[in-house]
């Protein structure tokens, strides 16, 4: 009987709990810092009140999207590995058409991340010197940022999915 190694299935969600956990603690602290400014900030108050609605939004979507990772990994990573093992075509039939959907919308999200990052960038620019537009300078400021900062992690996280994906693969070839 073959002994398969599973470990690409522990290394992969494992690392999808790592990542996850560091989104919410962004997304949190994001949504903090949306709140001072929003509130508590008076100097240049237009600036900080722009800043803080991308720091709001995105905040909520890596609390949401690092909350959900976190809290299904290990089920996930359990069900997979049990599934994989005691039905060798649960990974050709479930696990690897999941990936695919999974590494497909990478792209949209790459894509979104980019087009956010250069309408950010665009508004910062465009309103740098215009000190009556000072709430779409900082709303662009800050929309690029966290653009930029949702791209990195979703670079690493579709690096990791690539690893795992042949991994799958891999593990059905004979």
């Amino acid at each position: 009987m073959e002994l398969k190694d599973f470990s690409f299935i522990y290394k992969y969600f494992s690392g999808e709990k790592q990542e996850s956990l560091l989104f919410l603690i962004l997304g949190i602290a994001a949504i903090l810092v949306s709140v001072i400014f929003f509130f508590f900030i008076k100097t240049t108050p237009a600036f900080f009140k722009g800043a803080a609605i991308p720091l709001l939004a995105i905040g909520i979507i890596q609390v949401v999207v690092g909350y959900t990772v976190h809290a299904r990994s290990d089920k996930q990573q359990s069900m997979v590995a049990y599934n994989a093992g005691t039905d060798p075509q649960f990974v050709k039939k479930a696990e690897m058409p999941r990936m695919e959907t999974v590494m497909k919308k990478f792209i949209i999200y790459r894509y979104a991340e980019i087009v956010l990052t250069l309408v950010g960038l665009g508004l910062f620019f465009y309103f740098r010197y215009n000190e009556a537009q000072q709430f779409l300078k900082g709303l662009g400021l800050t929309l690029a940022i966290q653009a930029l900062l949702m791209l990195g992690a979703d670079y690493f996280a579709e690096q990791r999915g690539k690893v795992y994906s042949e991994g799958l693969t891999n593990f059905i070839q004979p």
